[in-house]
């Protein structure tokens, strides 16, 4: 039972199916990031929403040129020498010069801003402060939503999946504390394929599959 309440848990335990998933996600970034930088230059790159945990299974911060720096609504803890933390806001990145990274990264964060206009706010200031990006989100035509690890959640009214969510264990065997989720359910505004092409006009789409259909999908610029 304990096996499959770890593969069923949230992405941050290392046993479960969305750590999997976010491993496999990081070796395919990696290939384009080497493809496209040179590692014995200056490299500095933004992670929107990201954290210090995040980048424990890559090599990428380990590289003496490249600086990350996590940009959050709170101050993120790190202890890595390369990786640096700071508060703001990411639809509105006014201590960013134009182009002052050279990568900009993001993982599952663009669906947590509430609306469109927001997820739009945030698109034009990736692409404004970073010459390359590479942007993921959950497909929102995934039959397993992505948060709650429900089938079908994202087409319920929000109403009885607030009562699903506190009331009984069928989302990852547990049952969520109230304000948590009427705040995930506040703030998720799952994004489709047309949506992503159209916040990030000049990008390569990646699909991320698992039995056949698109789980995630990633806009980016690394060639």
């Amino acid at each position: 039972m304990n096996f499959i309440i770890d593969l069923f848990a949230s992405s941050d335990h290392p046993d479960s199916l969305g750590a999997k998933f976010r491993a496999k996600r990081l070796r395919k970034f990696e290939k384009l990031f080497f493809r496209n930088f040179n590692p014995e230059k200056r490299i500095r790159i933004l992670d929107v929403g990201g954290t210090a945990c995040f980048w424990k299974r890559s090599q990428i911060p380990n590289i003496p040129g490249v600086r990350i720096t996590l940009l959050n609504l709170h101050l993120e803890q790190s202890r890595h020498p390369h990786i640096s933390s700071m508060i703001g806001d990411a639809t509105e990145m006014k201590n960013f010069e134009d182009n002052e990274f050279d990568l900009v990264f993001s993982n599952s964060v663009i669906e947590h801003l509430y609306t469109f206009e927001n997820q739009n706010k945030m698109a034009r200031e990736i692409q404004r402060v970073g010459r390359k990006y590479f942007i993921q989100t959950p497909n929102k035509y995934f039959p397993i939503e992505a948060h709650y690890a429900l089938p079908f959640a994202q087409y319920l009214p929000k109403r009885l999946l607030l009562f699903l969510l506190t009331n009984t264990k069928l989302s990852r065997f547990k049952r969520w504390d109230r304000q948590v989720a009427q705040q995930y359910l506040d703030e998720i505004r799952l994004l489709n394929e047309s949506e992503m092409r159209m916040l990030f006009t000049e990008s390569i789409i990646l699909k991320e599959k698992t039995i056949g259909l698109t789980k995630s999908i990633t806009a980016h610029n690394l060639r």
